[in-house]
């Protein structure tokens, strides 16, 4: 089930970037998944002066749209488009490359260290290189291979704190 929901994510991003852009937006984000109400494909949007609710309006009839002529989905859901807000996913990068220095979350999808079962980093992004990111935690730097990353996202507040 996961490896076709993560197809199936993976050709919603290829079928929804270019429109997105179209619209003169960047699709931060996409998520699919099964949540208590049901079925949710989640997008997050954004462009340099920020997102509004007008955008996110627009852009949601443009992808539902889209999404009903394409009849990729099988089961119901329910379409919500949103700005990435202050802890903003980290997905590409130039995303990573942006809050470099900043605090982020990362979960990986398989331990770094078997031996220590970890798979959640939180600390400072020091580095970002094409195949890995390094997260300073607490004084211990761990190189993360980039394949490896399930979810990142910028912890805006602990960056942030004065």
């Amino acid at each position: 089930m996961e490896d076709r929901r993560t197809e199936l994510t993976e050709d919603l991003w290829e079928m929804l970037e270019p429109l997105i852009q179209a619209e003169g937006m960047e699709l931060v984000e996409l998520e699919y998944r099964r949540e208590s109400q049901g079925w949710v494909l989640r997008i997050f949007i954004d462009q340099p002066d920020g997102i509004t609710v007008e955008d996110c309006a627009r852009v949601s009839r443009v992808v539902g749209d889209l999404l009903d002529v394409a009849d990729t989905i099988q089961n119901p859901y329910h379409l919500e488009v949103s700005s990435p807000g202050l802890n903003r996913p980290l997905r590409k990068p130039e995303h990573f490359k942006m809050h470099l220095g900043n605090i982020i979350e990362v979960k990986t999808s398989a331990p770094l260290d078997p031996a220590h079962n970890r798979r959640k980093f939180k600390g400072a992004l020091v580095a970002v290189h094409p195949q890995t990111i390094s997260v300073d935690c607490q004084g211990e730097v761990f190189e993360i291979p980039v394949a490896l990353v399930e979810r990142a996202r910028l912890c805006y507040f602990d960056s942030f704190e004065k």
